[in-house]
């Protein structure tokens, strides 16, 4: 059975960093993983997402400069490093595989999903 699990999450104040992990398991992660973000009364957005293989990565202009996504596929998992965080950074935070060695550009075709971690940024 295909399952992401992130982790990382927290309370963090503006300024500050956080490192999320998204954890894959009952499949080797050679599969694009994409980052997304939900916040209170908002759409689901991408954040990043990183290609297997040519490890090409991808960033929203929102974020762009201040999250670096990476992965370690000898630990089954991808990282996304944030830093500066805003408090417009606020979020649950998921990953999400589209089953495809390459990013693709709708969120629709990610059809495997983590559970999300929540993601504060206030002082």
């Amino acid at each position: 059975q295909v399952q992401l699990v992130e982790s990382g999450g927290g309370l963090v104040q503006p300024g500050g960093s956080l490192r999320l992990s998204c954890a894959a398991s009952g499949f080797t992660l050679d599969y694009a993983i994409g980052w997304f973000r939900q916040a209170p009364g908002k759409e689901r957005e991408g954040v990043s997402c990183i290609s297997s293989g040519d490890r090409r990565t991808y960033y929203s202009d929102s974020v762009k400069g201040r999250v670096t996504i990476s992965r370690d596929n000898a630990k089954n998992t991808v990282y996304l490093e944030m830093n500066s965080l805003k408090p417009e950074d606020t979020a649950v935070y998921y990953c999400a595989t589209d089953r495809t060695f390459y990013c693709s550009s709708r969120q629709s075709d990610f059809s495997s999903w983590g559970q999300g971690t929540q993601v504060t940024v206030s002082s």
